[in-house]
């Protein structure tokens, strides 16, 4: 028995053990990641002492996101903090080399002298400060030029530079343009949820790369990075957008004109590619307190409003597609039309017997009478229409912030008598410009309803990781000679109707101006003479082959306020301005002319320009030596480069060179050169092969 009880105890203890190792263990694991462990640091005076240290992650450079043409829309800046441990150079280098890091210091940081510099540095060294400041938030290229002073050119460990505290700041290289678009991505803070706005938000999980993991050192009272890297980070994912650069600025500059001209409350533009629904500019501008324009709220996708006379092409399209009418059948269209008690008004006074196709160009409120005759007894076939359009629905973008559009139905609290003739023309019905551009991109699309995007793809470097398609929401929203219908009577908007003042002499447009009576801020229309009114055009260019939709909304303007004045001229300038710039619609001015027979003229210059130049434009040429520098022998089926000689202290001959290179090649010698003319060197005062002087050369171009 006691036998047993021995063997109990035995092994007891042996787990007693194993326990307490693997408590030590934990213990000492803990400890590294979080009070720091312990590094034996001797000094160059033969002092060793602890250095605690710990591991921290190691945040990834963000990615950037590009244009469709990759140019940045927001980039990553880096700055460092650098700082200076003294106390690991060696006395011998420190004494020899201070004063030259000092008056390097003092170049680039002339707040203080290069004696201030030294004395500072010296002191710091004497005190045994290991953590000492050069310079805060200095640029990529200041830490680079850092890296080449006295002492610091030896590195950390013998030049004690310090130069891994990296602080990684977005930059938004054009300013205000797509401010609200780009937005921006906060990470989640104690209780408070991670904040995504905009493409920065949309597409985090892109942009933010993954952490690695390096090792941090402490200084005093505290943490400071060492550069010991554990594991790399994984920089983030460049995403390149649909966003055209040249289009946004047209856009954004034209919008911003008008609403200044205006004084407006806010505004908003998009253009949209026809066939893919690439959104190619996007601009929300609101006023501030100042009296300044920015972009403090993306109207284009966040903001619904009552869209006006630019909702009777969705009334027309059912017309048609319901065969309740024909474009050709007449209409009364007197300038009155009253239901009930409410009576609906043309701005004109009336248009008298006119077709329906004139009631649409004239946008005449005829419209009212038309629908409600049409569905007064099934007003559902005209909400269901409606709806089989995607005029109910939410376009699902990538970004957050869109609303769903509003659309009443019978038996509806809100629907009343007043209900379906007021919808005819674009009221109690709630659309954002987004939702409006895209039903207008439809119709030029031929029937084909296209998502929104505004992202074309994610790459790493030049790795292309994911491409997003164009997406088809609808096929075909309506037969084709609806859509045939719908195009005729959009091009005579600006043909014959509201909209024929914004007409170009160089191409066609289609589209629809709308004016509509808002809102105040107590639910009310107000009396007449405060109304408060949206004008918006929309429409697409060219006509006859659709490239753009485009959709202008701009909010209570003071001066004007229909929708051809105000926002129409907005539509025409960004139209004309696209159009003159897209090489499509232009013939190439030499695409049938012939190349010259004869062999060209050419310049002499470096070696590599001339080169990279004759085979860019495939002229044949023979070099007779090597230099880094040649002279142009023109020949009957070539060009011969002959070899320069260029000897010390010797003036060279720079005939048939361009001023930049004659110059460059001059003043290596060590000659002041004067120049007379444009074009190419014909004359130098002092002849090739004289002895260099102090005399200015003169340099004749023609």
């Amino acid at each position: 028995m006691d036998q047993k009880k021995g063997i109990y105890w035995r092994v007891y203890l042996i787990y007693l053990g194993f326990l307490g190792i693997m408590l030590l263990v934990l213990y000492k694991t803990v400890s590294l990641q979080m009070e720091g462990r312990s590094e034996v640091f001797t000094t160059n005076d033969g002092v060793q002492e602890k250095m605690p240290t710990r591991t921290v992650q190691r945040v990834p450079r963000r990615g950037e996101i590009l244009d469709a043409n990759l140019n940045p829309l927001i980039t990553s800046v880096s700055f460092y903090d650098i700082h200076m441990d003294p106390t690991v150079v060696k006395k011998e280098l420190f004494d020899e080399e201070v004063g030259g890091l000092a008056q390097g210091l003092f170049e680039m940081y002339p707040e203080r002298t290069a004696n201030e510099w030294e004395h500072y540095i010296r002191s710091a060294r004497a005190s045994k400060k290991r953590y000492l400041l050069i310079k805060r938030r200095a640029t990529i290229e200041e830490r680079n030029k850092l890296t080449t002073l006295p002492i610091f050119n030896k590195g950390r460990l013998k030049g004690g530079l310090i130069d891994s505290d990296e602080t990684i700041v977005r930059k938004r290289p054009h300013g205000e343009l797509l401010k609200r678009t780009l937005g921006y991505y906060r990470p989640a803070e104690g209780k408070t949820q991670d904040l995504k706005v905009g493409l920065e938000g949309a597409y985090n999980i892109y942009l933010a790369g993954e952490n690695g993991e390096e090792v941090e050192q402490k200084y005093g009272n505290g943490w400071k990075k060492t550069g010991q890297i554990i594991r790399e980070p994984i920089e983030g994912a460049d995403i390149v957008t649909t966003i055209d650069l040249e289009i946004q600025e047209v856009a954004h500059t034209e919008l911003m004109n008008q609403l200044k001209h205006q004084n407006a409350k806010h505004g908003s533009v998009i253009v949209m590619e026809v066939k893919t629904g690439y959104i190619k500019a996007m601009a929300s501008l609101s006023r501030a307190s100042d009296g300044n324009y920015y972009e403090t709220f993306n109207h284009a996708i966040g903001t619904k409003e009552v869209p006006g006379s630019t909702f009777k092409l969705a009334s027309l399209m059912a017309l048609l597609e319901d065969k309740k009418v024909k474009i050709t059948d007449e209409v009364n269209a007197n300038g009155e039309y009253r239901f009930y008690n409410n009576v609906m008004k043309d701005h004109n006074g009336g248009f008298g017997k006119i077709t329906i196709k004139q009631a649409f160009e004239h946008s005449s409120n005829v419209f009212t009478k038309i629908v409600n005759n049409a569905y007064k007894d099934n007003p559902m076939q005209y909400i269901n229409r409606l709806r089989s359009f995607g005029l109910a629905d939410s376009l699902g973008v990538d970004m957050k912030g869109e609303v769903k559009p509003t659309m009443y139905y019978p038996k509806h609290p809100n629907w009343s008598g007043l209900s379906l003739p007021w919808m005819a023309v674009g009221y109690e019905v709630q659309l954002t410009p987004m939702q409006i551009v895209a039903f207008y991109n439809t119709v030029a699309n031929n029937g084909k309803y296209m998502k929104p995007q505004f992202v074309k793809e994610v790459r790493r470097g030049q790795e292309v990781i994911q491409q997003f398609h164009p997406i088809v929401l609808h096929d075909r929203i309506c037969s084709s000679s609806t859509i045939s219908k719908l195009k005729e009577c959009l091009e005579g908007v600006m043909l014959e109707g509201t909209g024929k003042r914004l007409k170009s002499s160089f191409f066609t447009s289609a589209g629809k101006t709308g004016t509509a009576r808002v809102l105040n801020e107590n639910k009310s229309y107000g009396d007449k003479g405060s109304y408060k009114y949206q004008a918006s055009f929309v429409g697409y260019f060219p006509a006859d082959e659709p490239m753009y939709s485009c959709i202008v909304v701009i909010s209570e303007p003071e001066s004007d306020f229909y929708g051809a004045i105000v926002s129409g001229t907005v539509f025409a300038s960004i139209a004309n301005k696209v159009y003159a710039s897209a090489l499509k619609y232009h013939e190439a001015i030499n695409e049938n002319k012939q190349r010259l027979a004869e062999i060209p003229v050419s310049k002499g210059g470096n070696k590599n320009d001339l080169e990279k130049v004759l085979n860019t434009f495939k002229i044949r040429y023979s070099l007779t030596g090597d230099g880094e520098w040649l002279q142009t022998a023109k020949q009957d089926k070539f060009i011969q480069l002959n070899p320069l000689k260029l000897e010390n202290k010797i003036v060279p001959n720079v005939l048939g060179m361009n001023a930049k290179d004659a110059v460059f090649l001059i003043e290596k010698t060590g000659m002041k050169v004067k120049l007379i003319g444009y074009g190419t060197v014909s004359a130098q005062s002092i002849p090739a092969g004289t002895k260099v002087s102090n005399n200015t050369i003169v340099l004749t171009l023609k």
